[in-house]
């Protein structure tokens, strides 16, 4: 197989150099727009790119995935910390969400809303595609640690070949998850425009953990459980409503709403475990659960343009996330009834962007990336009590201009520097000041051959300090700090990604990423502060250095793939003399090495396409690190098999069966990415952290697609 300069192009726009090679030899080049059409129409899947390693629609279709750590736990780099649908929390080497830029159709959805949740909230069903930069190597994107790029559905991915309209539903049920009923329907209006309209209506049960019982760390069951975790139960709904027209064969105007709202009686810290949960309530006297009410809504307006040589994509939106929780239960103990109340909390992103690519044929090739992200975050937290009523609000704003050159100096080798400009101006509690930085980078890629290529390039970082969560006050109790610095340092990065056909039946595909990325200033949440202030604020603790390495390999043969990754990141903070107490301290997300291996069969005759996945999670030992458990902070590693299979019966056309086994062998763990480990309380005394995840779950999902 050839690569040609044209087939590389589009990893200057959104991803790195391996994704473009692996997911060439995922699908070859003369036949990869009809075979991605078959795919488009046939399965309702997610389409995951990564940096780190390609995987095709259909190995995530067959997922049935009702939480995003369904989809993105198995690609190197990359986990999902919180079991509980208020908790999606995603880790890119080590680095938590509120680390990366994670955007949903181009409106951004970073949101500090409370440490005990996770900073997204969508479901995977309605997901056309996830792209991931693990780690920051271009000067495209923000943030320390990488992005997240999610888009939704859209009715020119849904429609047959010559159809105008069409509709599909889905029914899927868990024995140890609860159920999911999604309605869609779609098509085109006239010649230019078209409409999709979805609605998803999930049901969630509390489930039982591996193994049937909750044990402490010696192994013994906890009193007062029964191997059900409590506070999960609960209803979500999410509607998307969206409009395209095309002005021409050249522009298109797409503008789409999503409403998406989870509610239920709810644990009150959902990252913890029900050992915590327990202890603090038996100890406090008030409720397990928590009438508690999260939403998002989002509106996007999206334009693209094809002109010459030249494409853009432009976007502008206003996402708005509010937390509702109904604390009435306070009252149940007369020490705490002024406590008692109604607690609200609204973050509100608005925005535009532009990314534009143009590409300038000369003696010397040149391909320009460029253009802007422009983002205003405003929050408010209310809360009404029994004698009193708080209320608080912060703002902060960023505007980054970036261009980037990818200059061919020959057929072999490209120079591919860049330069961005951020300007960021925050008013909170802390701190009232504008952050500005010209961030550089540089990148070189050398193809010896049409089949092996390797980069290496170097990107400087910078994040100012963050506005305060939300539902806590939203600033209303934090320390100032008015001398506290922005974070800046450089991403490191030599890669390299081979492939090749053996014959017609067999290929192979392997790379590999080493990285060292240098975070100086770091900024913690949770510092001491000075004896004169006392408690903890936020500040500036050190130098945080974090390095490692993804790998992958593929071999396919006929109707047989075989995938295998590896992944390292390890954290360590060179502590400032006011902070020694936390010198050499890892970040709390890092995880153990992590493998991964997935098998995948098609028995083409029968239109059966079968998928085994294990992943292992090795041993973290007990270290200082940054917000961790404060008695015990190891993690214990594990092994979990998944395991899907789908049918789509030729007799019945339009049918699409799903059959699948999430823990196969039911383990008994939890992500190292959430909540985990021993700590101490003055008032409730041990707590046992651990937030563990599903025991084994078999599914089923009915699809049909008129």
């Amino acid at each position: 197989m050839k690569l040609t300069s044209t087939k590389m192009r589009y990893s200057a726009i959104a991803l790195s150099v391996v994704v473009s090679l692996t997911s060439l030899q995922a699908l070859s080049q003369e036949d990869s727009d009809s075979e991605a059409s078959v795919e488009n129409v046939t399965v309702w899947g997610t389409e995951v790119k990564t940096s780190s390693l390609f995987l095709k629609q259909q190995a995530i279709a067959d997922k049935q995935a009702d939480h995003i750590s369904d989809l993105l736990r198995v690609i190197p780099g990359i986990d999902v910390g919180g079991a509980h649908s208020l908790n999606q929390r995603i880790t890119i080497r080590s680095m938590d969400d509120k680390d990366l830029q994670i955007s949903i159709d181009g409106a951004r959805q970073n949101s500090y809303m409370y440490h005990h949740l996770g900073n997204l909230q969508i479901h995977a069903d309605i997901l056309q595609s996830v792209d991931i930069n693990v780690g920051t190597n271009s000067v495209i994107n923000g943030g320390i640690g990488g992005a997240v790029r999610f888009e939704t559905k859209q009715a020119a991915d849904l429609l047959d070949k010559d159809q105008e309209f069409g509709a599909r539903v889905q029914l899927g049920a868990g024995d140890n998850s609860g159920t999911t009923l999604s309605a869609t329907a779609y098509g085109m209006l006239s010649d230019n425009a078209d409409f999709l309209v979805y609605h998803n209506a999930v049901n969630r049960d509390n489930y039982e953990v591996g193994g049937g019982k909750i044990l402490n760390s010696s192994g013994e069951v906890i009193e007062g459980t029964d191997g059900i975790v409590r506070g999960l139960e609960g209803e979500l709904r999410d509607t998307l409503i969206k409009f395209g027209y095309n002005l021409n064969d050249n522009q298109r105007f797409e503008i789409g709403y999503e409403s998406y709202k989870d509610e239920g009686d709810y644990s009150y810290r959902p990252d913890m475990g029900l050992a915590t949960d327990l202890a603090i309530t038996n100890s406090l006297g008030i409720p397990l659960l928590w009438p508690t009410e999260l939403t998002r809504d989002t509106l996007t307006l999206n334009y693209d343009l094809t002109i010459d040589n030249t494409v853009i994509k432009a976007a502008v939106y206003k996402n708005t996330s509010e937390l509702k929780r109904d604390e009435s239960g306070w009252a149940d103990n007369a020490a705490f009834a002024a406590s008692a109340g109604f607690i609200t909390g609204e973050a509100t992103n608005t925005g535009a962007t532009l990314l534009a690519n143009t590409l300038i044929d000369s003696s010397i090739g040149h391909e320009l990336t460029y253009g802007f992200d422009y983002v205003k975050h405003d929050t408010d937290y209310r809360g009404e009590f029994t004698d009193s009523t708080a209320t608080s609000g912060e703002t902060s704003s960023t505007l980054a201009l970036f261009v980037e050159d990818k200059i061919n100096v020959s057929e072999q080798f490209s120079v591919i520097p860049g330069v961005r400009y951020e300007s960021y101006d925050i008013d909170s509690a802390v701190v009232d000041d504008e952050f500005n930085a010209f961030n550089l980078a540089l990148a070189l890629e050398y193809a010896p051959s049409n089949d092996l290529l390797f980069r290496l390039s170097a990107t400087e970082i910078f994040k100012g300090p963050e506005i305060s969560e939300v539902f806590i006050g939203a600033g209303l109790y934090d320390t100032a700090n008015a001398d506290i610095e922005e974070e800046t340092g450089v991403n490191l990065e030599l890669s390299f990604a081979y492939q090749t056909e053996i014959d017609k039946n067999q290929s192979i595909a392997l790379g590999a990423t080493l990285f060292k990325t240098e975070v100086n200033d770091y900024i913690y949440d949770y510092a001491t502060a000075p004896e004169e202030i006392g408690g903890s604020w936020k500040d500036n603790v050190g130098d945080m250095s974090i390095d490692g390495f993804e790998a992958y390999f593929e071999y396919s043969y006929k109707a047989f793939t075989t995938l295998f990754t590896v992944s390292r990141a390890e954290s360590e903070l060179s502590a400032f003399a006011d902070y020694t107490d936390l010198q050499n301290a890892r970040l709390d997300r890092q995880q153990g090495d992590t493998f991964t291996l997935n098998l995948n069969y098609t028995f083409a005759d029968a239109n059966i396409v079968t998928s085994w996945e294990i992943q292992s999670v090795q041993d973290v030992d007990s270290g200082v690190d940054l917000d961790g458990a404060t008695l015990d902070n190891s993690k214990d590693g594990f092994v979990v098999h998944n395991m899907s299979a789908r049918w789509t019966p030729d007799a019945v056309k339009g049918l699409t069966l799903v059959f699948g086994i999430d823990n196969v062998f039911d383990e008994f763990y939890a992500s190292q990415s959430s909540r985990t480990g021993i700590s101490f309380h003055p008032r409730f005394g041990e707590l046992y952290l651990q937030d563990f995840e599903p025991g084994r779950n078999i599914k089923a999902t009915v699809q049909y697609k008129f």
